[in-house]
C-alpha cells in the first residue's frame, strides 16, 4: 500500500511538474527611468499575463540607475530616459547594443487652475502667482535636463533660478505640482495625460528637446532568454499602443 501511494505521488508530481510555465523561477529585474512608471505598469502586468514570467521594476532618475548598474545592481534591463548612459554601458561592455523604445516630451503642469488661461508655457512660468517651480534634477534626469535647455533658450533660466525647486526624478517633479508643494512642474507628458493629470492643465515645451529613450539588455543577466523575450514584447505593435496611450512616440 505504501509503494502504490508512492507511485501515485511521483506520477501526480511529474504531471504537474510538466504544467508549469516553461520560465518558471526566473524573474526579470529591470531598471526603468521614472518619467515611464505608468506605462511600464501595463506593460509589465501584460507580459507577466502573457508568459507567466515575474518582473520586478525599479523606478529612479536615469543617472541615479546607471549608477547603481556601474556598481553592479543586478538588472537584467535598463530602460533609460536617454540614450548616453545605454551607450556608455554598451561602450563599457557592460551592455548589449541599445534600442530606442520610446520618444518622450517635456511639458509644464500645474493643479492651479487659475494659471489654466495662459498663452504659452513661458507665460505660465513668468505669471507672478507662480513662486515655486519644480524642475527634475538637471544632470541625473534627462528631462530636467530638457528643461532647463528650454528655460536657457529663451532666456528665463537665470531670470528665475530662485524659484526652481529640484526633485531627483520627473515623476517627483509631477507629485510636486499635483500636491502644490510646487506651483507649477515641468513634467513628462505620460504625468499630464494620468488620471491625476487631469486635474490640471499642462502646456507643451516645444523648445525643450525630445527625449529619445533607449534600453539595453544587461551582459551580467542570468534570465537572458527571458529578458529577449520582454524586449521582443516591448517592440512590439501591442507594447506600441501603450506607450502612444501615454503619449510616447
Amino acid at each position: 500500500m505504501r509503494r502504490y501511494l508512492l507511485t501515485i505521488t511521483v506520477i501526480v508530481s511529474i504531471i504537474l511538474g510538466s504544467s508549469l510555465p516553461v520560465f518558471a523561477g526566473e524573474k526579470l529585474l529591470v531598471a526603468v527611468a521614472a518619467n515611464f512608471i505608468l506605462p511600464s505598469e501595463e506593460l509589465t502586468q501584460m507580459f507577466q499575463d502573457q508568459t507567466g514570467i515575474p518582473v520586478e521594476a525599479t523606478y529612479a532618475s536615469t543617472g541615479k540607475l546607471y549608477g547603481q548598474i556601474t556598481q553592479g545592481a543586478p538588472y537584467d534591463i535598463f530602460f533609460s530616459a536617454d540614450e548616453k548612459r545605454p551607450n556608455l554601458l554598451y561602450e563599457q561592455g557592460l551592455g548589449d547594443a541599445p534600442f530606442v523604445y520610446a520618444r518622450g516630451q517635456v511639458v509644464i503642469w500645474t493643479a492651479n487652475k487659475a494659471l489654466c488661461g495662459e498663452s504659452d508655457w513661458q507665460a505660465v512660468v513668468k505669471n507672478p502667482a507662480v513662486q515655486k517651480i519644480a524642475i527634475a534634477n538637471t544632470e541625473s534626469a534627462p528631462y530636467g535636463t530638457a528643461a532647463m535647455i528650454a528655460l536657457k533658450q529663451v532666456g528665463l533660466w537665470d531670470i528665475l533660478k530662485d524659484k526652481y525647486v529640484f526633485p531627483q526624478t520627473v515623476a517627483q517633479s509631477f507629485q510636486y505640482a499635483e500636491t502644490k508643494s510646487a506651483d507649477v512642474g515641468f513634467c513628462a507628458y505620460s504625468s499630464a495625460l494620468s488620471d491625476k493629470g487631469k486635474n490640471g492643465c499642462f502646456y507643451t515645451v516645444p523648445e525643450a528637446p525630445a527625449t529619445v529613450q533607449s534600453a539595453c539588455i544587461l551582459k551580467r543577466t542570468e534570465n537572458r532568454s527571458a529578458a529577449e523575450r520582454f524586449v521582443v514584447f516591448v517592440k512590439s505593435p501591442e507594447a506600441q499602443k501603450i506607450r502612444e496611450k501615454y503619449g510616447y512616440r
